[in-house]
């Protein structure tokens, strides 16, 4: 049996004497999209923000078979660990282009180059915009922007945090069937969502985060009868 790409056992986060993220256990394979969901304040942010190692945690986090939870946030990028955070976090003084390159700074010129046209050929509108301002983007096109910039650094696991927030429903489909075209493409995913239904519909395996624990998980149809 091939070990899984990520695998978090028993991770525990806490802010001061709170705990927020209690003994969570999850799992992503290799070319999966996996979603976790629940309501606001169920503590999906803090689990990934404690996996990119953006905060302290207890517990074993192993990616690619080895362990990380001692690792510092540089090293999980390098080894192909990439979050997407909700505020999507772009220089919206500096052009589309830009952005993006700066999500490949450590990659040669020829790498970032390539990769930049790959990005550009999954995100047309990106490239139709590549010299405007990231600041007066759409929604949706920050959305995509913030996604392409991660791309650029090749990840194996790309995570990403609420990335319907704020999205009209239509633009919303377009952001989950660029999820799918990614994965199909060899990209792991794992997605947070509040959006249930829209998670559902593309994931392969979800978990049920309330309070702070998994309470529920399966395959997106258990999840959904569940329900």
């Amino acid at each position: 049996m091939t070990a899984p790409l990520l695998d978090v056992r028993d991770l525990s986060v806490a802010y001061g004497r709170a705990e927020v993220v209690h003994n969570v256990s999850i799992t992503v394979t290799q070319g999966a999209l996996v979603t976790v969901i629940g309501a606001n304040g169920a503590g999906k942010t803090t689990l990934l923000n404690a996996l990119m190692g953006l905060l302290a945690a207890r517990g074993a986090i192993t990616f690619r078979d080895r362990p990380i939870a001692s690792v510092p946030l540089e090293a999980r990028v390098q080894q192909g660990l990439c979050l997407v955070p909700e505020r999507r976090e772009l220089f919206a003084d500096m052009p589309v282009e830009d952005n993006l390159l700066l999500g490949g700074i450590r990659r040669s010129r020829a790498e970032r180059n390539q990769t930049l046209e790959q990005v550009f050929s999954q995100f047309p509108r990106l490239k139709e915009r590549r010299q405007q301002l990231a600041g007066t983007l759409s929604g949706g096109e920050r959305q995509m922007l913030a996604m392409g910039r991660a791309l650029m650094a090749r990840p194996t696991l790309l995570m990403l945090d609420e990335p319907s927030l704020g999205l009209a429903p239509r633009i919303v489909r377009d952001i989950f069937q660029i999820l799918t075209e990614l994965r199909a493409g060899g990209v792991s995913i794992l997605l947070v969502e509040q959006n249930a239904r829209a998670a559902l519909q593309v994931a392969d395996y979800a978990y049920v985060m309330e309070l702070g624990a998994i309470t529920t998980q399966g395959s997106p149809a258990e999840i959904a009868q569940d329900s």
